[in-house]
């Protein structure tokens, strides 16, 4: 029954420090705050069932971005070969596929090892082979790989902006496979405004419009410079179509700030700020065009289109349009935090309320007290004063739960409250193990002391491989699993950590302090 000192100051520093740790989560947010900074300022935090919030599962659309990128690219490859002065012909996407392809007009004789290589530039993942006269740019599935993860990478990043600059606190943003994004948001009082703002692509432009009219015998040769656009559908009015260039003055990547305000006539507008670069090309394009009309864009929709009275220097504008003061907030707050890649769709969407995860919190403390309590009277029937110590190892173990959610920032979840209930069954399993053994060499007619080490060195193989199998178990379901199938995996792995700890080294050196104290004649158990 000796321990060695630094294993007894081991110990109890684990369990103050537990103690320590499990102080602010008796406290309300605002009186942590009032308190002293030495003070750990982590709490617990309460999952979307306990707290109440949204939860979504988005897809990034892959297709429509694979298309956008192969635009691009093509756009790309047609300026790369003007600007190298390489005469070509039937430059075009090969239908169905990943791959620019264009005929060289002089033959064979201006392909080059030097063209093919200065082709890649245009793409450094990008494939390029000639067959005869023809050339082709392939994107491989490396390529399209790492354009798709780049994209969704991207897609949470302005999904966080997004997300932070509405208020909400704590939320939960990460990747689910190639092309999801799990989102939850704890506490929201709006969740479909926020789902709205998270579904937009929020792609804005700046697009003169069309000198003719489409529909007639002189627009029909403009066709392919020239596209039809609705314009943004307004409280009982049907939207009007424009006719706009194709071709992008300045776009959304140029945007420095974009703020709500209203303009003289009190009306909600956006004021927006561009780069350098952007203020330069909106200045120059509204100086040759005065008297021409010019659409603002966002996501294919016409904002607004108005007329060029005079040169706009410096980069700054208005927006105007039919804006309640939200909708300009929310059209403001897009354009700060950038444009999506890709369209998001929603796959899956829950919403719980915060009276429900309310329940659920005192549902779950009863429970968890209830069991607690059955657990001490049961120990104390069962194993007399030997049940006493057990007990005060489960209240150890509990505190030491706590503490460690707390220190790892763990959202606890009501699988996660069901994880807490099985732990401390487990923990008075492994101290059941013990005393059994305990009993077994009494009978024996061992004295009490040898009993005692005997039972806890003999029953020590069997708590290790009964915790390490179900510790396995969690770990694969914290591997394979989400959302509250992880938080119950979480609590499990902790409190089978704890347990083993508070079972086999915490209760031994009360067991051993008590002993060494009172020096009782014989052990009831």
């Amino acid at each position: 029954m000796y321990m060695a000192r630094w294993k007894v100051f081991l110990i109890m520093l684990v369990c103050l420090g537990g103690v320590w740790f499990v102080i602010p989560n008796l406290l309300s947010k605002s009186a942590l705050e009032k308190t002293s900074p030495w003070l750990p300022q982590t709490q617990i935090r309460l999952g979307l069932d306990l707290q109440g919030g949204s939860h979504i599962l988005m897809e990034v659309d892959v297709k429509t971005f694979i298309n956008d990128y192969m635009d691009s690219l093509l756009e790309s490859t047609r300026l790369f070969l003007r600007q190298e002065k390489i005469s070509y012909r039937q430059l075009q996407r090969v239908k169905g596929q990943d791959i620019i392809a264009f005929d060289l007009r002089n033959g064979s004789q201006d392909l080059t090892p030097g063209l093919l290589n200065s082709l890649k530039s245009i793409d450094a993942d990008m494939e390029v082979y000639a067959e005869g006269a023809r050339v082709f740019l392939l994107v491989g599935d490396r390529a399209r790989s790492a354009r798709i993860r780049s994209a969704v990478d991207q897609s949470i990043e302005i999904i966080r902006r997004r997300v932070d600059e509405t208020g909400t606190k704590e939320p939960t943003i990460q990747r689910q496979g190639e092309d999801r994004i799990l989102i939850q948001l704890p506490g929201i009082e709006d969740p479909e405004r926020v789902k709205s703002l998270l579904g937009q692509t929020a792609k804005l432009s700046f697009r003169f419009l069309a000198d003719g009219d489409l529909s007639s015998e002189e627009g029909k040769g403009l066709s392919s410079q020239v596209e039809r656009l609705e314009s943004l559908t307004t409280k009982g009015e049907r939207p009007y179509t424009y006719d706009v260039k194709k071709r992008v003055v300045v776009s959304g990547e140029s945007l420095l700030d974009a703020q709500p305000t209203f303009d003289e006539n009190n009306r909600p507008c956006v004021r927006f700020k561009l780069d350098a670069l952007g203020g330069r090309k909106f200045a120059e394009a509204t100086k040759a065009n005065v008297g021409k009309s010019f659409a603002i864009i966002l996501d294919n929709k016409v904002i607004s289109a108005p007329t060029i009275n005079e040169p706009i220097p410096g980069g700054e504008g208005r927006i105007t349009g039919n804006f309640s003061v939200e909708e300009a907030s929310d059209f403001a707050l897009l354009l700060r935090a950038g444009a999506l890649p890709a369209p998001l769709t929603v796959l899956e969407e829950r919403t719980v309320g915060p009276d429900l995860g309310a329940d659920s919190i005192k549902a779950g403390t009863r429970a968890t007290i209830l069991a607690v309590c059955l657990i001490i009277v049961f120990m104390v029937i069962a194993y007399a004063a030997v049940g006493f110590v057990a007990n005060i190892a489960l209240i150890f173990n509990l505190i030491l739960l706590f503490a460690g959610l707390s220190i790892l920032g763990a959202t606890l979840t009501l699988p996660g409250i069901a994880g807490i209930a099985l732990t401390l069954g487990m923990a008075v399993d492994a101290n059941v193990l013990i005393n059994e053994r305990i009993k077994e060499e009494l009978k024996h007619g061992k004295r009490y002391m040898i009993a005692v080490d005997s039972g806890y060195n003999r029953a020590m193989s069997t708590i290790i491989d009964s915790n390490i199998t179900t510790l396995i178990g969690s770990i694969l379901l914290y591997i394979f699993g989400t959302g509250p199938v992880r938080g119950f995996a979480v609590t499990l792995s902790l409190g089978i950590i704890v347990s083993m700890f508070t079972a086999v080294s915490l209760s031994r050196l009360i067991m051993a302090s008590w002993i060494r104290w009172r020096h009782p004649k014989t052990l009831w158990i």
